[in-house]
């Protein structure tokens, strides 16, 4: 642990804070279209309908802001995922609640041919919740009850299941292909802040509520019988969890799309540096999930220039080496 007593964690939060907000002009200012930190600062208070101007405002702003929400939104659903069901393998797109609500607005488009950004939202939230049920169901199953292996290879089953019916709805429906194959590697380009607006409510309900149970969180990381035996009542945090990461999982899905690993890497980098107090892994997470999405989306802007390469890929290949890693150490110890 990095960070140990109070003083110092306030003011690694403080730093986290100027740093993320850095990212987020770092975000703003540098891409394809050459502008400078004064084009930027001028778009905000001297605007002049410039090409430059116009993009930094209605192309990156709304960019940045995106990518610093669903990456904090993704983070802390890692956070509690990990905490309720004991599993350091635990994220979103590893139990299928990614893939879950994917599928759905994959479902919708191809349907229904329906692309109201409101509707998106409620159907994300649907195949997100019945993804995450269907995990914890199955992976309830048998004489043991839940372990973090059945969940693991439950998420792993159910990601494999959506994922295939995706691409079998896509492939009957080559104009909802078109529509949706960009957004299905997880992307934040091309979004307007509308669709960040249309889901931010359900995500600050989310995040607020996360701090709110952080108590109740470290009491259940002391394991079940003693949370029970000190009165918490188990079963309803684990629902009140569940409607938390359902309403951050669904809503950054979206958003942007199913992005991975930013739910597994980032808890473990927080606990690393500020302990397993939830009271503090959580702001830490939302803040350094933020920073690595932005630090994401702004490389895959230079990678293969003019063209980009999705942000949900470059997550892909940053956090790959750390869950082998975490798979490794989580289930031999």
């Amino acid at each position: 642990m990095l960070l140990k007593s109070n003083l110092q964690k306030w003011s690694g939060l403080l730093f986290a804070v100027i740093l993320l907000l850095l990212l987020m002009c770092v975000s703003i200012v540098y891409g394809y279209t050459d502008t400078t930190w004064k084009m930027a600062i001028d778009a905000f208070t001297s605007f002049d309908g410039s090409n430059e101007h116009l993009i930094i405002q209605t192309v990156r702003l709304p960019r940045a802001l995106i990518a610093a929400a669903v990456g904090a939104s993704l983070a802390i659903a890692g956070v509690l995922l990990q905490t309720i069901t004991k599993n350091p393998l635990a994220a979103p797109e590893i139990f299928g609640i990614n893939a879950g609500a994917g599928f759905a607005v994959v479902i919708t488009v191809t349907l229904f041919s329906l692309s109201n950004l409101q509707i998106f939202t409620w159907i994300s939230f649907l195949g997100a919740a019945v993804s995450f049920l269907l995990v914890y169901i199955i992976g309830s199953i048998g004489r043991d009850g839940l372990t973090p292996m059945k969940l693991t290879l439950a998420g792993a089953a159910m990601s494999a299941m959506f994922a295939s019916m995706t691409q079998g709805f896509l492939v009957i429906n080559e104009t909802a292909l078109e529509q949706v194959l960009f957004w299905l590697a997880g992307s934040v380009s091309g979004r307007k802040l509308e669709t960040l607006l249309s889901v931010l409510p359900y995500l600050i309900v989310g995040w607020g509520l996360a701090l709110l149970i952080s108590n109740k969180l470290n009491v259940l990381s002391m394991g079940e019988d003693v949370a029970k035996g000190l009165g918490l009542k188990t079963g309803m945090l684990k629902i009140w969890s569940g409607l938390i990461i359902v309403l951050l999982s669904g809503g950054a899905v979206a958003v942007a799309g199913p992005i991975a690993f930013i739910g597994i890497v980032i808890p473990h980098i927080t606990r690393a540096v500020v302990g397993i107090d939830h009271r503090w892994v959580i702001p830490f997470s939302a803040l350094f999930g933020g920073m690595l999405l932005l630090i994401a989306d702004t490389a895959s802007r230079f990678i293969i220039m003019p063209q980009e390469v999705p942000v949900g890929v470059m997550t892909a290949v940053i956090g790959t080496p750390f869950f082998v890693y975490i798979a490794r150490k989580g289930f031999n110890k």
